[in-house]
């Protein structure tokens, strides 16, 4: 087949890095296309094109003026059998544009437009978005979890470098976070609960960039907290976490635990829709979200048990299981869409 794939965010967290695995599993065996924004690099420099195969077509398109125009001219010259839309800029963009090709978009949040409802096919990535889709829709819908690509294991040399970089040694009890420093991610509720649990010799840190980072720097000022921005390898870090903590105000999916559990880390969350299905299934403690002293509670119940590593099976978010299955509904939209045609065409004959 030939698959392009549109993303019109800037960085790379968890929606990126999703779009990149697919882009990578799929280029194997198949021509790939993926168009984004000139501007695809955040204010760290992060972005998608470090995280990509030599054998995926990057086109870079300006993300604003005749950004419609300028896709629909991409698309139309590379010639797909299916387009794939990742978030809102890029499923709207997409349906405005006229293809022979059939249109798929990944809920990496939710149904937060009409354009999606445009779409050939919906990707679900937790199963309770399948309850949102609108009855009426014609589209294909199917719920296929966020893949995970195993991350190798650090050696014991590489995880006290990573530890003593950010400002723990051997003895420090090190929580992590990962994630963009936004306000739905919830930062400023876990930084309240680290400092009301006052555990001795713990140490915190959220590694990430985003418009938060002043406020919850002020937040954080006089507490064994570090912010130390966004780090590249970020999966070798969860290694180095003694405890994973995810605390969104709103999570669809929670890529981020997945990480955090094929590192072996242990694992608090907060029960937004995606990290309380994920942790009905494997280990892991959650709070009610927003709820500083449940948290805080939590934090010293870890920091009292043993410290333990987690040998957690995550096969079936692997990223070879999850393409296969992201492939076969792709074969099932391109059909679904040329019977539709058909029948549209002999009834418009009659």
């Amino acid at each position: 087949m030939r698959i392009a794939h549109v993303l019109y965010s800037r960085g790379f967290a968890g929606s990126e890095r999703s779009t990149a695995e697919s882009c990578l599993a799929q280029c194997a065996d198949h021509d790939v296309l993926l168009v984004i924004r000139r501007d695809h690099r955040d204010r760290g420099g992060a972005s998608i094109l470090d995280h990509l195969d030599a054998r995926v077509q990057v086109v870079e398109v300006t993300a604003h003026w005749r950004a419609q125009y300028r896709l629909q001219r991409e698309l139309t010259a590379w010639r797909p059998d299916i387009v794939h839309a990742h978030l809102r800029r890029a499923t709207r963009l997409l349906a405005g544009c006229t293809l022979d090709a059939a249109r798929v978009a990944t809920l990496h949040l939710r149904i937060n437009g009409p354009q999606f409802l445009q779409m050939d096919g919906l990707v679900c990535i937790s199963p309770w978005q399948l309850d949102t889709i609108p009855a009426e829709y014609q589209g294909l819908k199917i719920m296929i979890r966020n893949s995970l690509l195993p991350h190798p294991r650090i050696d014991a040399a590489r995880r006290v470098a990573l530890r003593a970089e950010l400002g723990a040694d051997a003895n420090t009890w090190l929580v992590g976070g990962v994630g963009r420093l936004a306000r739905s991610k919830g930062w400023d509720i876990l930084i309240r609960a680290f400092r009301d649990a006052q555990l001795p010799g713990a140490r915190l840190a959220i590694l990430g960039e985003g418009r938060e980072r002043a406020r919850l720097a002020r937040l954080a000022r006089g507490l064994n907290v570090a912010l130390p921005g966004f780090r590249a390898q970020v999966k070798d870090y969860y290694q180095a976490f003694d405890l994973f903590v995810c605390p969104s105000r709103s999570e669809p999916m929670g890529r981020v635990i997945m990480e955090a559990l094929d590192a072996g880390t242990p694992v608090i969350a907060s029960d937004a829709k995606g990290p309380k299905e994920i942790l009905a299934e494997y280990p892991g403690e959650l709070v009610p979200i927003g709820d500083v002293r449940a948290l805080a509670a939590a934090l010293q119940r870890a920091a009292s048990a043993p410290r333990e590593r987690l040998s957690v099976d995550l096969s079936a978010h692997h990223l070879e299981r999850v393409s296969q299955e992201m492939l076969k509904f792709y074969r099932d939209v391109i059909r679904n869409r040329n019977q539709q045609r058909a029948a549209t065409s002999a009834a418009s004959s009659e």
